[in-house]
């Protein structure tokens, strides 16, 4: 008999790259049957989720529905979105995750695998405080690591996917009709990068494809390690147009950004002088990419699959 898996949040980025990469393995389709919540399961993407997946209706914020959802199955795969709103993001993300995971244990669940964030905040000693979205999210997996229930975690570095999806970070049409993208850090920057659609089931698949090796264990999951330069040429060629870039002020990008500005601007700080992951962020990478189950997507064939866009 198969193991239920549920799966939050099914049809963002993450849900959805671990429901195909379920179905599509000849093992893990066989071993796990999956539950995918959504908050409508009447939604178009709900439904194009197909007939090979049970859909059920539950939301983080809501604890009965969450409790439903878990009733009767072996392993929860899940993550925590922001709010968007600083004041409120730290307690909003923390709530959701603690249920879910209190409730895992509740309904006796065997394993969680959690998406969780590097602690930019203890990593820099306090320096870099403002980045709650990855904070909360690491304090959920510590709080996670002390319950009497097994676990992993996967660490996920920025979304290809970003570059186009977050409008405000897509370079901007000036006066002169250069098309002129403004950040605080210079072209030297390293961001790791990861296809978030195709890959991250690559990695969680194999945490389900063998759960008491990686139990306890958090990889570090990115593609690429690429500058900013880097990027930006990758950018240019899939858009066919010129990109120029300019180094501002912490203050004038501030401006930019509609929401959670101390988040981005901190974070830049972070991975200016350190790495994203950390100490140690190219050997942890390598290691992940290492048991990852299928072949990654580097940032040049996922612009060929997704061309960059700019449109005036």
């Amino acid at each position: 008999m198969s193991n239920i898996l549920v799966v939050f949040g099914a049809t963002g980025h993450q849900g959805k790259s671990v429901i195909q990469t379920v179905l599509h393995d000849p093992t893990l389709s066989q071993t796990y049957k999956i539950r995918a919540v959504v908050r409508d399961p009447s939604s178009a993407k709900a439904q194009a989720l197909g007939d090979k997946v049970e859909v059920v209706q539950g939301d983080l914020t809501d604890r009965e529905s969450v409790s439903k959802a878990l009733t009767g199955a072996h392993t929860v795969f899940f993550t925590t979105v922001p709010s968007w709103d600083a004041e409120k993001d730290r307690d909003f993300e923390w709530g959701c995750g603690t249920t879910v995971a209190d409730l895992a244990v509740a309904q006796g669940l065997q394993y969680i695998v959690f998406s969780t964030l590097p602690a930019v905040n203890a990593m820099s000693g306090g320096k870099y405080s403002k980045v709650t979205v990855f904070d909360v999210k690491a304090e959920i997996e510590d709080y996670i690591r002390k319950l009497p229930i097994k676990s992993a975690f996967v660490s996920l570095a920025n979304y290809m996917e970003n570059f186009e999806e977050q409008f405000f970070l897509k370079p901007q049409l000036d006066a002169d009709g250069n098309w002129v993208v403004k950040r605080s850090y210079g072209l030297d920057i390293k961001w790791p990068l990861i296809a978030a659609d195709a890959d991250t089931g690559k990695w969680v698949g194999a945490i389900l494809a063998e759960p008491e090796k990686f139990e306890g264990k958090r990889l570090h999951c990115a593609t690429q390690v690429l500058t900013y330069g880097e990027v930006i040429a990758l950018l240019e060629k899939s858009a066919g147009k010129k990109i120029v870039y300019q180094q501002v002020s912490k203050e004038e990008f501030r401006e930019i950004l509609p929401a959670l500005q101390d988040v981005f601007i901190d974070m830049a700080g972070w991975v200016s002088e350190s790495e994203y992951f950390g100490p140690g962020q190219e050997g942890l990478v390598e290691e992940a990419k290492g048991v990852a189950r299928g072949k990654l997507t580097t940032f040049e064939e996922f612009l060929e699959k997704h061309p960059f866009t700019l449109d005036a």
